[in-house]
């Protein structure tokens, strides 16, 4: 049995670090089995000098040349295949994006059998999520960030292929009920709730976009308006400012949790003042924090 215990992570940026710890505080709150498993930040600025001489250089995404940028409001996805080297090829470990948050009991799924599978996972418009993935460590040692994220660049690999696990034996991966990863949306049922639409984060209501929208669609005329206007004016311009999320449930059970984590001390109110002044975290975080209702308690 593998001396490794069985551990969350959670990979994230400098932009999107407030919701990784929310995220964290999430995973444990909502655990009845929290000390029989550890929770660790994957965070980008740890693996600056691995990501520095890729910037500014192109890959190709969605059948599109894209620059990879340290700055960008996503560049931590690729950081979600460390999992298996960071356990030394042991163990389970389940990793999440920064916003994902633990509804119910990590535990069930970090618990449950992987029925020989390498890796377990929801799927989103027929693919394989890797947003949300459970990992059977020791059956992914083929998983090496340097070779792989190398091969972005000679052209050798494809980003979206690489995010849909469309380089792994279909046979290895495990499709989990839509429950564990829940897009935008939350029901009695969701384990796990995913703001995945990145324009209505919670969070980040009212601070200017920093990511680049999709522009795979060779047919649209939108995608092609997309990338001239990348390649012309800058990643981000003129996409205009983060919206309000529609479901005021998922607002309120963010702040909810980042409430409790600033009553915790998990997260500072210093800490908190210097993201909104980043413009990582909208900037009338307190005010929504002092309004949102109590959270129930964990079961």
């Amino acid at each position: 049995m593998s001396a490794k215990r069985p551990t969350v992570f959670i990979h994230t940026n400098h932009k999107q670090y407030v919701g990784a710890l929310v995220s964290a505080h999430s995973m444990r709150r909502n655990s009845t089995h929290a000390d029989e498993f550890d929770v660790e930040l994957i965070k980008l600025e740890d693996w600056k000098d691995f990501f520095a001489p890729y910037e500014g250089r192109d890959y190709l995404r969605d059948g599109v040349s894209r620059t990879w940028l340290y700055d960008d409001l996503q560049s931590f996805t690729p950081l979600r295949f460390t999992p298996p080297e960071l356990m030394g090829y042991e163990g389970r470990a389940v990793v999440v994006d920064p916003d994902v948050f633990a509804v119910k009991d990590v535990w069930e799924l970090l618990d449950r059998d992987m029925e020989g599978k390498s890796i377990w996972c929801c799927e989103k418009s027929g693919h394989p999520a890797s947003s949300v993935m459970l990992l059977d460590c020791a059956k992914l040692t083929h998983w090496k960030l340097a070779t792989d994220f190398d091969a972005l660049f000679e052209r050798t690999r494809e980003y979206k292929k690489w995010m849909n696990l469309g380089y792994e034996d279909p046979a290895s991966i495990g499709i989990l009920g839509h429950e564990w990863n829940d897009f935008d949306k939350l029901t009695p049922n969701s384990r796990m709730i995913h703001n995945t639409r990145r324009k209505t984060q919670p969070w980040k209501t009212g601070l200017p976009v920093d990511f680049v929208p999709a522009e795979g669609n060779p047919y649209s005329v939108v995608a092609w308006v997309m990338y001239l206007r990348r390649r012309l004016f800058g990643p981000y311009a003129f996409l205009g400012n983060y919206k309000s999320h529609p479901d005021k449930a998922q607002e309120n059970l963010f702040f909810g949790l980042l409430k409790e984590c600033l009553e915790n001390g998990t997260i500072t109110e210093d800490l908190l003042r210097e993201h909104m002044k980043e413009n990582h975290v909208r900037h009338d975080a307190f005010e929504v924090v002092d309004r949102v209702p109590d959270l129930p308690k964990a079961a």
